[in-house]
């Protein structure tokens, strides 16, 4: 359980009344609702407030079902299926609108120092915090929602409403305030009602997890009556002020265990980055699986690539300069060489580790053609066109299609793209997004990659997809970039790095090794 999960709990134990122990000697919460009936009273013989004509009392039969009359006619109902949990003795059940006055009133003079208080100003979360902006009242009576000291006050919004934005007004300039429309206000009648008891029930599950919304999928608000329907449970006042305390002294507690936790949480997911990255590491090291004699060697793998090559170059699949390779090997002196042609460098200082005797060190260009996408207009944007892939529909090494955008320009088969390539975020404004990729398996529908995108088809794509998540891609691919203030990976760049190849049966032993471990660190 995280810390919010416990706090629900505590919230929802509180308005249950099973966080604290009842006291037989508390004065019962039936008291307290003759109190707020004659404050009514008091305020309508004022003409302060207007007579309810939905005001009810509510009840326990003989029969042990509960009903409510409403007052001004006489009408009586069982609400028997309404009623949503038991309360302990001594406590009643309420309407909202029977035990406040909803989004009251608030008069004064126009250059009355007030505060103004915009959502943004109001904090989320299990508390009551917020700031204000002194204006005069005169600003900000009209067109915005008034609110007063002590008056509580919750976001009828969403998501401010599920992240409990939520505040009991204190210490308001002259004691007035407005700020947002889209709050809601409650006043109590007089000191009848502990108002952090109140606020406790407006974070609770209770209220915020049974809450139904009116609106647009971007602004949905709690439907009108919500609020002044809501059944409330209503503890006697010393009850009220034990249960307050009590969360008081809880909360801070589990404030301690909620940042501990989500350090926990934090280091889980920091240490199975760091294992997954150790696998990978091994797994092109050679040391992640055993090596078999019998599985041939990396050169024979190589050999099948450049002819399959040369044969795609004379269909006219491949253009010729697909044909460019070097051969890395490893001289009498023990050093490492790159033959190009008939010149040969030694590159032994750009070899990062050591690999098994059948494996093979090449660049990337010679087991993989790799390309750029289309670049297209704004105008060639159809809904009813075939899908472009951005770097956003990578997540976590898999195509993530909730974000499209769908072009009806002509496109060329080698720009479709096709089961098991590699596509590539090859550049974006964001540094860290730059080589992340996506291994294309169980196509929908046809697809195509646009111009900050690369694809990368080659007959290994299990193992190369395997080193494109790993620390010796991510090096060089650090390396190419500080030479550039572009975040880009180029074509040029990526053919040139250096990747260790492994025989092709120890390829599929290793994408094997290497699902059944991170299915493990899940």
């Amino acid at each position: 359980m995280n810390g919010k999960q416990l706090k629900n709990s505590i919230l929802q134990w509180a308005i249950q009344g099973k966080l604290v122990p009842q006291d037989p000697n508390d004065e019962p919460a039936s008291v307290l609702l003759d109190k707020i009936r004659q404050e009514k009273e008091r305020l309508i013989k004022e003409k302060k407030i207007k007579r309810d004509k939905n005001a009810s009392i509510i009840y326990r039969g003989e029969d042990n079902s509960y009903y409510e009359k409403i007052l001004a006619t006489g009408e009586v109902k069982c609400i028997d299926e309404e009623i949503p949990f038991d309360v302990p003795q001594g406590w009643e059940w309420c309407r909202v609108s029977s035990l406040f006055q909803i989004n009251p009133k608030v008069v004064a003079e126009d250059n009355t120092s007030a505060a103004f208080i915009p959502m943004e100003a109001i904090s989320a979360g299990y508390g009551s915090e917020f700031r204000y902006y002194e204006k005069k009242w005169g600003e900000i009576k009209s067109g915005y929602t008034a609110f007063a000291d002590n008056d509580i006050a919750f976001a009828k919004i969403t998501p401010c409403f599920q992240n409990r934005k939520s505040v009991i007004f204190e210490g308001l300039p002259n004691g007035i305030g407005a700020g947002t429309t889209e709050l809601k206000i409650l006043r109590t009648y007089g000191e009848t009602i502990n108002r952090w008891f109140v606020l406790y029930f407006l974070e609770s599950p209770y209220f915020i997890d049974e809450a139904t919304f009116k609106g647009t999928a971007n602004q949905q608000r709690i439907i009108v009556g919500y609020l002044e329907n809501k059944l409330f449970p209503l503890p006697p006042l010393a009850e009220q002020e034990r249960i307050v305390g009590k969360i008081g002294l809880v909360m801070p507690i589990i404030d301690k265990y909620s940042k501990s936790q989500e350090l926990l949480d934090k280091m889980n997911v920091e240490l199975n980055e760091c294992l997954k990255k150790s696998v990978l590491q091994e797994a092109i090291q050679g040391k992640l699986v055993p090596q078999i004699a019998e599985e041939g060697t990396a050169q024979e793998l190589l050999e099948q690539i450049k002819a399959e090559k040369q044969k795609l170059v004379k269909e006219g699949k491949l253009k010729k300069s697909a044909l460019d390779s070097s051969v890395i090997f490893r001289g009498d002196d023990n050093k490492y060489y790159e033959q190009i042609g008939k010149k040969c460098r030694d590159i032994t200082e750009q070899i990062p580790f050591e690999i098994p005797s059948n494996w093979e060190w090449c660049r990337v260009r010679n087991v993989s053609n790799s390309y750029i996408g289309l670049t297209y207009k704004p105008t060639d944007i159809d809904e009813k066109g075939t899908i472009v892939l951005r770097s956003c529909n990578i997540r976590n090494g898999k195509l993530a299609l909730d974000d499209i955008v769908r072009v009806s320009s002509s496109i060329s088969e080698k720009m479709l793209i096709e089961e098991n390539d590699i596509i590539i975020c090859a550049r974006n404004g964001s540094k860290r997004l730059v080589g992340k990729s996506a291994l294309i398996r169980n196509l929908p529908e046809p697809m195509t990659f646009g111009a900050f995108m690369a694809i990368c088809k080659t007959p290994i794509y299990e193992y190369m997809f395997a080193y494109l998540q790993s620390d010796l891609f991510f090096g060089q691919l650090r390396d190419v970039s500080n030479t550039t203030t572009i975040n880009q990976l180029t074509q040029n760049k990526f053919n040139d790095f250096l990747i260790p190849i492994p025989p092709v049966r120890e390829q599929e032993r290793i994408a094997f090794k290497i699902s059944q471990l991170f299915q493990e660190l899940r």
